[in-house]
């Protein structure tokens, strides 16, 4: 399949969504029913539906609710909203293009602890796992520190999002109390370098899958997101911070 196909599939298949979305905005609307019907993975899908359509899905049922309530006040015969989907509908990121490569990953085992709540208070699972890992001599020249991103800020409650601050190990190191061993399998991903802010990481996702996957010939396995952190808040100003986002492909 070209490039030129693959967008206009993406495009096409997002376009249902859409339509599906306007015919039915007093209905629940689950995410499942909404992938199901574009045939994205539910792990995925509202980072592709934000990154294509430049808002998330409840902003978009949220506007298109506000304007059909709008209509019916200036008792308009118009329609709610035209569905028009065309290359040029997908938001530009601005800035020059986003440099994704695919790279395939062996597995890695890592050591790591669990954090479950706001993505913007992770640092104290990475204080506690570097509180354990420094006296074991893990801060080695091949040791990767890695964040095992688990759930989508647009789905699930700040209060049970699911982080892993993890640190690659060898097979000598096992679990010990709150910090567990798990294998992150081999496979490819699409991989960008983010520079700046970690608040601005949700950025960078929305443009990988809004520009770069579409056109990329590839879809998004039902696996976390991975963030290498190439350097540390601690030493290093937050416009220098830089990040290696990894999202997973079939």
């Amino acid at each position: 399949m070209t490039r030129m196909s693959t967008v206009e599939s993406y495009q096409e298949r997002m376009t249902r969504v859409l339509v599906h979305i306007q015919g039915r905005l007093d209905e629940p609307l689950p995410l499942e029913e909404l992938a199901g019907v574009a045939c994205f993975s539910p792990y995925h899908f509202h980072r592709i539906f934000r990154g294509m359509v430049g808002e998330s899905v409840k902003e978009h049922v949220r506007r298109l609710r506000l304007e059909r309530a709008a209509q019916r006040l200036k008792q308009s015969s118009q329609p709610v909203t035209e569905i028009a989907f065309d290359a040029g509908y997908a938001p530009s990121g601005g800035g020059p293009p986003l440099d994704v490569r695919i790279e395939r990953f062996d597995g890695m085992r890592v050591a790591f602890i669990r954090h479950v709540g706001s993505y913007d208070s992770v640092g104290a699972a990475w204080g506690r796992l570097m509180g354990w890992a420094w006296p074991k001599g893990l801060f080695g020249p091949h040791a990767r520190m890695v964040g095992i991103v688990h759930d989508d800020t647009e789905i699930t409650p700040p209060e049970k999002l699911r982080y892993d601050a993890a640190i690659t190990v060898g097979p000598g190191i096992g679990p010990e109390g709150e910090v567990g061993i798990q294998q992150l399998e081999p496979g490819e991903y699409g991989v960008a370098l983010h520079k700046g802010p970690y608040d601005g990481l949700g950025e960078t996702y929305a443009r990988m899958c809004g520009e770069w996957l579409p056109a990329s010939g590839r879809e998004l396995r039902s696996a976390p997101a991975l963030e290498f952190y190439l350097n540390s808040p601690q030493t290093t100003p937050p416009a220098e911070l830089l990040t290696r986002i990894c999202l997973p492909l079939e």
